[in-house]
């Protein structure tokens, strides 16, 4: 099973900014299509945002997309999600994970390998 490290997670006042990264060791990022997710107190496992391997085509929730930005650094053998225009329904543990099969959009299609990273957005 693939390790993988969330981080960039804090408290942060609603309209402000967070750069999450995820990282893995003993593994090489960039030969996975990677997801980032959430999961706010309650609820399910939600979709966030993705990228492809090959190519790097991305993929957003609808209701966060223009919001949120996915991007990863092969170099780093890392992955990234940029949020802007936080508001307090961004709150949630974040976490990044690797692509098995099936929809990107789904959490079942995908392995998740890291403890998440905690974010909090107050009004």
């Amino acid at each position: 099973q693939v390790q993988l490290v969330e981080s960039g997670g804090r408290l942060v006042q609603a309209g402000g900014s967070l750069r999450l990264s995820c990282s893995a060791s003993g593994v090489i990022l960039r030969a996975y299509t990677m997801g980032w997710f959430r999961q706010a107190p309650g609820k399910e496992r939600e979709f966030v945002a993705g990228i492809e391997w090959r190519g790097g085509t991305t993929y957003y929730s609808d209701s966060l997309k223009g919001r949120f930005t996915i991007s990863r650094d092969d170099a780093k053998n890392s992955v990234y999600l940029q949020m802007n225009s936080l508001k307090p329904e961004d709150t949630a543990v974040y976490y990044c994970a690797t692509f098995v099969e099936g929809s990107y959009y789904q959490p079942t299609s995908y392995a998740f390998g890291g403890q998440g990273t905690e974010v909090t957005v107050s009004t």
